[in-house]
């Protein structure tokens, strides 16, 4: 099979959307939101610029449930009539083009209180040293549920479940040292992840309801010795959204099993990948693959990696310019010379 016809260039149902290939936006945090935490100006042209491609799906940026739950700036929330307003803008952009776009619900968790040490000693939030999961935190999101039902267009909403936020928090051993019906076996850690999902999935339906994971993660002080046995009860999702390990030494093949198929959820594969390793995993494990990174100089990424365009490699310094809320960095990068509208008719 050339590469230009491989399964990764493929139509594929996720719940209840055709899409017309299996390259996905990765959730992406910018700061490029207003202080009160509306999506900024340009987040529109971002997000329809990285739909352009028909049947593409896109992952929002991390955003914030509600206050309690945020902590760092200029990062989106979804929990006033503003932020359903500016989201609606950007949903209404990614629609016209013919794309699909998931909401990720996301709470710090003990993280807030790291944010917001950092700010004081005007220190970066990601070299914050954790704090110990405060039995406060024992609260089950139950505002979702109306949230959801009047969610602004999102053809539905990733949960964040990864990454040493708070639902991380609950499932990983390192952090949750509890001893009540919340924390002690998997069964008990899983219990409060379970119930969000079936929160979200009773709000807005199984098929609108993805969940992101990342079992081998030491981002925030994550990082269990044997991540195995940890994997979610199976549930019924549009997806599972899964950051793989780095290393050789493990996969994530155990969790392929339990979630691809007729009767499971789509898999979706992140962290670093391009286009080969991309090709490799649709072709031999199937499922989509995520792309972060390389998404945010390339608008066009799904139809560069179709046609082998060389990417273009974009500049640090503009990934996190907090506040900024002009297209520099953001939504002002080129499409590919060959791209025109007819050349994504492939797709």
């Amino acid at each position: 099979m050339s590469s230009s016809t491989s399964t990764l260039f493929s139509p594929i149902r996720v719940g209840n959307m055709n899409l017309q290939h299996r390259v996905v936006l990765a959730p992406l945090t910018r700061n490029r939101a207003h202080a009160d935490h509306v999506p900024g100006p340009q987040a529109p042209a971002y997000y329809s610029q990285r739909g352009s491609i028909p049947g593409t799906l896109l992952v929002t940026e991390g955003t914030f449930i509600s206050q309690n739950a945020g902590g760092y700036d200029h990062v989106p929330g979804i929990y006033t009539e503003a932020h359903v307003e500016g989201w609606k803008k950007v949903t209404d952009a990614v629609h016209e083009k013919g794309s699909f776009i998931f909401l990720q619900l996301w709470a710090l968790g003990r993280t807030a209180e790291t944010a917001v040490l950092a700010k004081e000693n005007n220190s970066p939030h990601v070299g914050a040293s954790p704090i110990p999961l405060p039995e406060a935190q024992k609260q089950k999101c139950h505002a979702l549920s109306p949230q959801m039902k009047s969610r602004p267009g999102f053809d539905g909403v990733e949960i964040h479940g990864a990454n040493g936020y708070l639902i991380d928090q609950f499932i990983q051993d390192v952090t949750n040292h509890r001893t009540d019906e919340y924390g002690g076996s998997i069964e008990h850690r899983a219990r409060f992840a379970l119930e969000v999902a079936d929160a979200v999935v009773e709000a807005v339906g199984a098929e609108r309801t993805g969940f992101r994971i990342s079992p081998w993660g030491i981002f925030n002080g994550m990082g269990m010795a044997d991540p195995k046995p940890h994997q979610l009860r199976k549930r019924k999702l549009a997806y599972i959204h899964v950051v793989e390990p780095q290393t050789s030494e493990h996969n994530s093949d155990f969790l392929r099993d339990i979630w691809n198929g007729d009767e499971g959820s789509t898999f979706i594969s992140a962290n670093g990948h391009n286009r080969k390793s991309a090709i490799e995993t649709t072709d031999n494990k199937g499922g989509l693959v995520a792309f972060g990174r390389s998404f945010m100089p390339n608008p066009d990424l799904p139809f560069r990696l179709l046609k082998d365009i060389p990417l273009e490699r974009g500049d640090q310094k503009t990934w996190y310019m907090v506040g900024n809320l002009t297209p520099t960095g953001y939504s002002d990068w080129p499409f590919a010379s060959e791209y025109s509208q007819q050349q994504t008719s492939k797709f």
